[in-house]
């Protein structure tokens, strides 16, 4: 294996391998090949991949290489070269689809999802699909049908979710962007978690066409990198209007455009209610004060902001999101899509078994909801108000705009937490206590890392909006912080100079492997792909 087929190019940022396939340091099939060695070699300790897509990635290196040799790769794209995976609720023709659910264990893709399309256009390398909680229910990864993701910070302890295969990726190197899905923090609270930059940009600025739908008026794609600019190289190859999509907005936005400006002259909001919020806890809170104190130090003017409305965010969304997800799940009926059951003589038995062994605990509970939420003489009582406060917390937003140009916040009230640790569903919930008001309003969030806590060590990240298709306040002020934090580093025990690989071999679940009619083809076993 030559020199550079043994670097670690998913730990390199855009800029760098663009320029090194620019400058002929390495060609782009050794980009693919490494990477994929490194998944190999690595992922048995993170579980963050559940399918590999070899052939896909080396076409697209041979067609860069033919690019390089023709002296057309500015041609090619902005993320040219660049080692990318996506989670596994995005189609990719002829991968599998899970959303890491026993449901869709053997569903393959006959179309490509919009986002997944525009980065594979922009020129990225696709390294595969990742893992996921079930139907993105969950805030840990720990509802997967194929078994948990690990923090690559510390192993024991979980990554976040629902995209918590994407965090772990990036934070151990192995991919350089990843696409994330977020309908109440599924992107920030893990790229917390596992402390890289982690964006949900406005709802609408990226197509969600292909992506399976959670709750289709909250989740937007959005990606993880390792600093500021990366995300804005990705945002600048997703984002736009797409005829497939009728809530997503045409832009003409350069997001890497003012990185550079500073927050000289800018206004940014504190909301008093969050700091002093209960379940904050005291290395997380002092992290927040001291990126405000860092913004003021470079110029700008941290404004005491009121959201009046933003504590009634949780009880909304926890209305909203399962009704939706209640009729998007609908359609996995084992007649049309899904698992089947074996053995039943008639159709109501059939659909009953499939759907109460192909979804997991967490699914069914939200589909329970969903279903008692929207039934009648219940709906009036709990749906028409959540939206009623949806408003008022969009108001609420709308209000805190005319004062300041980004809110500061926490992301999440704690940093990660051990494989167990948290088992009540209402206690999960809470980990996304600060982001869910933003998906409800539809604003853009993104949580940036901002060293480690004081406490337990582990990476915490600040959590920045900006007013809806405004997000270059939140990158401007995004990049202003790294200029004193730094970007995100690789986990040290995935660092290229690391002493050794980490960890065992990831296995799937008996559960999962007992289901009748399942054989999981294409997902990720003792870290290499199956059949």
């Amino acid at each position: 294996m030559s020199a550079a087929t043994e670097r670690a190019f998913p730990a390199m940022s855009v800029r760098e391998v663009r320029e090194g396939l620019a400058a002929k340091q390495f060609s782009a099939r050794e980009v693919a090949e490494a990477s994929l060695a490194r998944i190999r070699a690595l992922d048995g300790a993170t579980h963050a991949y559940l399918e590999t897509t070899e052939q896909l990635a080396l076409e697209q290196a041979a067609a860069l290489d033919a690019a390089v040799a023709a002296g057309t790769l500015d041609a090619c794209g902005p993320l040219a070269g660049v080692p990318v995976a996506f989670k596994d609720n995005m189609n990719l023709t002829g991968t599998h689809t899970t959303c890491s659910s026993t449901m869709l264990a053997n569903y393959v893709s006959p179309y490509t999802a919009t986002c997944v399309a525009r980065t594979l256009a922009a020129g990225a390398i696709p390294l595969g699909k990742l893992n996921m909680d079930e139907f993105a229910f969950g805030s840990s990864t720990e509802t997967s049908a194929f078994g948990p993701s690990k923090n690559p910070w510390d192993l024991t302890r979980v990554p976040g979710g629902s995209s918590g295969g994407s965090a772990a990726a990036v934070g151990a190197g192995l991919a350089t962007i990843t696409l994330g899905s977020d309908t109440g923090g599924s992107i920030r609270q893990p790229g917390s978690f596992c402390g890289t930059v982690a964006v949900k940009p406005t709802y609408g600025v990226v197509s969600r066409y292909g992506v399976v739908a959670f709750g289709s008026s909250l989740d937007q794609v959005g990606p993880f990198t390792r600093s500021v600019e990366d995300a804005a190289y990705a945002l600048n190859a997703i984002a736009g209007r797409d005829a497939l999509d009728c809530t997503s907005q045409a832009l003409a936005i350069d997001f890497t455009a003012n990185l550079a400006q500073g927050v000289e002259g800018m206004r940014i909001g504190i909301v008093p209610a969050f700091m002093d919020a209960q379940g904050l806890t005291a290395e997380v809170k002092a992290k927040v004060e001291e990126a405000a104190e860092h913004l003021r130090a470079l110029g700008a003017e941290i404004v005491e902001v009121d959201l009046p409305n933003a504590q009634a965010a949780m009880s909304a969304y926890y209305v909203l999101g399962p009704c939706e997800a209640f009729s998007n799940l609908a359609r996995f009926d084992s007649v049309r899509y899904g698992y089947r059951d074996p053995g039943h003589a008639d159709l109501n038995g059939q659909y009953e078994a499939s759907r109460a062994k192909g979804f997991g605990p967490e699914a069914r509970r939200r589909i329970m909801l969903g279903s008692y939420l929207l039934s009648a003489g219940v709906y009036e009582t709990y749906y028409y108000p959540a939206q009623q406060v949806r408003t008022l917390i969009t108001q609420d937003y709308e209000r805190a705009y005319e004062q300041v140009d980004c809110i500061l916040a926490p992301v999440s009230p704690r940093t990660a937490f051990t494989f167990g640790e948290v088992s009540d569903p209402t206690d999960m919930y809470l980990s996304d206590m600060f982001t869910i008001s933003i998906n409800i309003a539809g604003n853009g969030g993104m949580s940036l890392p901002v060293g480690l806590g004081a406490d337990t060590g582990l990476p915490v990240g600040v959590q920045l909006v900006s007013p809806q298709f405004k997000d270059e306040n939140m990158l401007r002020v995004a990049a202003a912080l790294e200029t004193v934090y730094g970007p995100a580093p690789v986990a040290p025990g995935f660092a290229p100079d690391a002493a050794a690989p980490l960890g065992a071999p990831t296995t799937l679940p008996d559960a999962a492997d007992a289901v009748p009619g399942v054989d999981l083809p294409g997902v990720l076993v003792d870290g290499k792909a199956g059949a």
